[in-house]
């Protein structure tokens, strides 16, 4: 295992111990994963999976913090790249609670029992696609986590209400504050005292975008000792939302037209719950064609009912949807597929459609079955609208590649590739410095994480030149003592 590197301390300790360990998304997106050492007390935050085929082995690696050690974990948000190490976490004995919001509460479990079951059927299917080629994988064919692994951590799982105080040892505590990402998302506020004072650590999260619907608008802040912030889209600008949905209209008719499939690849919390509402939109405005539309993700459908279920969490304008009767996501055509046997039967249609599927990277699940139909038909389009990580089969779709590797063969990229980048769940540049720039005074560190090398360096590069503020970039299994006199 790679050791972890002691960086420059910011002052010397006398009543307080504290260090922050960074255990991924460091220079990479996702994997993301700290460690707060606070008098020996450890309190990990988050624990995601790595996605980026280059990081893969770190998923199989022991944690960095032996599991029996850690004493609490606080959790973002659902998304696998936050929660889905939490399993394995688990297994290798950690016993302390997890901490998240009411709505992640009920949302990780069944993000969780599906990433098992993906990871179950991902590896039978591929130990005996290589035993047939005859070949030998560098990773166990064994999953990560299995069924098991999520039964015994869903009685660990802590809801809490936003602003609420969790004290987590003398000392010790922390709020959690609405993030705008996803359905329960949370920044963290988390305050260490001794005898020299207080000090806040402020954890973005993924920070979200303003005035998106379904979900409220980010949080923001006025004071924070250290600030660890995601940079995913630190050096680019999304489109407007009314461009959103023109050019998911432009893309949709002209693809019915053709005679074709779109094809989405969708994260199955937030993402395909916007894009009912899109959809849902355009078609009672008569902007697209009358076509069926398949959500096809059981857990995108359990995450549609838990939307339904917390309605006191999401913004003004879907309760007067709400109010009004008019369900933002429900509308004639939309059917949602829970069975394998439903989900073969929408590659037999003939007329064109809009299938929205999960993993939104194309890293597993009933995406890949649906682009293996698709991908060599010109008249069809692959529709992009989330963050594709490096190494990710999605990434390799959109940077232009003319041949991808699915299911473990070659299939020639033939039909039209599309992105639209202003449906994600992430703020933009200027979202990201709108929120770092609210704190009223300079934090004493700026750390960026959960984004590209480059992006984060832009990112960087632009709070210096606005704020003069103090950041750093930190590698994986860094390690920054943040205690001070």
């Amino acid at each position: 295992m790679q050791r972890s590197r002691l960086l420059r301390p910011d002052s010397n300790a006398k009543d307080l111990a504290l260090k922050l360990h960074f255990l991924g998304a460091n220079r990479q997106v996702t994997g993301s994963r700290y460690c707060l050492d606070v008098n020996n007390r450890q309190v990990l935050i988050d624990c995601g999976m790595f996605q980026e085929r280059a990081h893969a082995e770190r998923n199989w690696s022991p944690s960095p913090i032996p599991a029996r050690e850690i004493d609490a974990l606080l959790l973002t948000h659902v998304h696998i790249d936050h929660s889905g190490l939490i399993p394995k976490l688990v297994r290798e004995g950690f016993s302390g609670p997890i901490y998240c919001t009411q709505p992640s509460a009920q949302l990780a479990e069944v993000l969780l029992r599906d990433a098992a079951g993906i990871q179950m059927e991902e590896a039978s299917y591929k130990e005996h696609r290589h035993r047939k080629e005859g070949r030998q994988s560098k990773y166990p064919y064994r999953p990560l986590f299995d069924i098991r692994d999520v039964e015994q951590c869903l009685p660990l799982f802590r809801g809490v209400d936003y602003g609420q105080k969790i004290v987590l040892g003398e000392g010790l505590s922390v709020r959690f504050f609405d993030a705008g990402h996803i359905l329960g998302s949370a920044m963290l506020e988390i305050t260490v005292a001794d005898s020299t004072g207080e000090r806040k650590i402020l954890f973005s999260g993924d920070v979200g975008q303003w005035d998106k619907p379904l979900v409220r608008d980010p949080t923001l802040f006025e004071q924070a000792d250290y600030v660890v912030m995601e940079t995913t889209y630190g050096d680019r600008l999304h489109e407007e939302t009314e461009d959103v949905e023109t050019q998911l209209a432009s893309i949709v008719s002209e693809t019915v037209q053709r005679g074709g499939n779109v094809v989405i690849p969708t994260f199955a919390v937030e993402r395909a719950q916007e894009l009912v509402y899109h959809l849902g939109r355009l078609m009672r405005a008569r902007r697209i064609p009358a076509v069926d539309v398949f959500l096809d993700s059981p857990m995108a459908v359990d995450v549609t009912e838990t939307f339904r279920r917390f309605q006191d969490c999401l913004d003004a304008e879907t309760m007067q949807m709400i109010i009004a009767k008019q369900s933002p996501f429900a509308f004639p055509g939309l059917h949602l597929v829970r069975t394998i046997d439903d989900s073969k039967k929408i590659n037999t249609l003939r007329a064109p459609c809009i299938i929205m599927a999960s993993s939104g990277m194309c890293t597993a699940g009933r995406i890949k079955f649906h682009l293996r139909m698709n991908i060599e038909r010109p008249e069809s389009t692959l529709l992009f609208v989330g963050y594709q990580s490096q190494g990710t089969l999605g990434r390799q779709i959109v940077e232009g590649q003319d041949r991808v590797r699915i299911h473990g063969r070659m299939h020639q990229v033939r039909a039209r590739v599309a992105q639209i980048h202003g449906l994600s769940g992430h703020a933009d540049s200027a979202g990201l410095m709108r929120w770092l720039s609210h704190l009223r005074t300079a934090p004493q560190r700026v750390f960026l994480t959960h984004g590209e090398e480059s992006v984060s360096e832009n990112f960087a590069a632009a709070i210096a030149e606005k704020l003069k503020w103090n950041t750093t970039i930190p590698a994986y299994q860094d390690v920054v003592d943040l205690s001070r006199s």
